[in-house]
């Protein structure tokens, strides 16, 4: 369990300080003598170093090697991020980079390059949850292949067409297929494929249905098509994988690898982007805080965007070593996130 900050005394805290923010700033362990030359403790390194071994007992700092260098466990970079950390806001060129990312267009692609930018800013790789796009019915049909099989065609409200080959059940007339077709067009256009997967159910609870058993089947069947396939879609952008092999030292290059394998698996990625919708502000995961890290000792700084009702609709956030930079990175992720949010409005 981490150390309450208000159990540290000043000087305990004043040393616990100055080792994070020089390993944040080095990547590398931070020794007594390098304190002391920080100035403003007036303490000796003898003293500096009893100070770091209380704080190593606490559970706080560790010794990776040999070395009387000490660095920040996991648990005491949580303490320093939720207690201690002192916010860096944007600078007046960074706000305006990313707002100018941010702009009217196709939704993806000012996502994908605000990700990018991200990913610039932070030295890591950016990461865009985007908004599940749910298609909305306008027309739908079915056009049998035979031997089991037909095309179902679905226009969306937008004007996509899309096609799906769909398995039919045994002995499907002609018939039901097109009474299917017209229902689904005709009682479902207008709606999204979850509410006309509802309305389908309430329906058919209700006793209003005027579909036979196979027509039943074929619409039900129709919907799911693409409910299902929309749930496997891609729903995360990722940018700047390059960024996080340039900055690792070559020990930690295995960790590196590790990383871009759980990037590239991105559902566990997302799952846990999808996890900070619920903020209100930025949400940090630091390294094995998460079983998804529990290897790759990764942090990830996420935090929500809304549309123009309030509603979440995604959520913006970089991934890399749990070295972040998180007094500079937080405010800009928060920043984007705002940003994004004035976008959707």
């Amino acid at each position: 369990m981490t150390q309450p900050i208000t159990e540290l005394s000043t000087r305990a805290r004043e040393v616990f300080r100055m080792v994070v923010e020089g390993y944040l700033d080095s990547g590398g362990p931070i020794g007594s003598r390098t304190i002391s030359r920080f100035g403003g403790l007036n303490l000796s390194p003898a003293s500096i170093r009893n100070v770091m071994q209380d704080l190593e007992e606490m559970g706080l700092l560790a010794a990776p090697h040999t070395s009387a260098g000490r660095m920040p466990t996991e648990g005491g970079l949580r303490l320093f991020v939720d207690a201690m950390m002192q916010a860096n806001a944007p600078t007046d060129e960074e706000r305006a980079a990313i707002e100018a990312q941010a702009r009217p267009g196709p939704v993806e692609e000012a996502l994908a390059a605000t990700s990018q930018l991200l990913s610039g800013l932070t030295a890591s790789a950016g990461l865009v949850l985007v908004p599940r796009s749910e298609a909305v019915l306008r027309q739908f049909s079915f056009v049998s292949l035979g031997h089991g099989q037909a095309v179902a065609v679905l226009v969306g409200a937008d004007g996509s067409v899309e096609n799906r080959v769909v398995d039919l059940p045994p002995g499907v007339s002609a018939g039901a297929l097109t009474e299917a077709a017209n229902y689904i067009t005709e009682r479902l256009g207008g709606l999204t494929l979850a509410e006309a997967q509802a309305r389908l159910a309430d329906e058919l609870a209700q006793g209003r249905s005027a579909l036979d058993k196979a027509a039943q089947g074929l619409v039900a069947r129709g919907l799911a098509v693409w409910s299902e396939d929309g749930s496997r879609r891609p729903v995360m952008i990722v940018r700047g994988q390059a960024n996080l092999i340039e900055g690792a030292d070559a020990e930690d290059l295995d960790r590196v690898r590790q990383l871009l394998g759980e990037i590239e698996g991105k559902e566990e990625i997302a799952r846990l982007l999808d996890s900070a919708r619920g903020a209100r502000a930025c949400k940090i995961f630091i390294g094995s805080e998460n079983k998804l890290f529990a290897l790759s000792g990764s942090s990830v700084i996420a935090a929500p965007y809304h549309d123009a009702a309030g509603r979440v609709v995604g959520v913006v956030g970089v991934i890399g070593p749990t070295r972040l930079n998180y007094a500079r990175v937080v405010p800009i992720v928060d920043f984007t996130a705002q940003t994004l949010t004035r976008m959707m409005a």
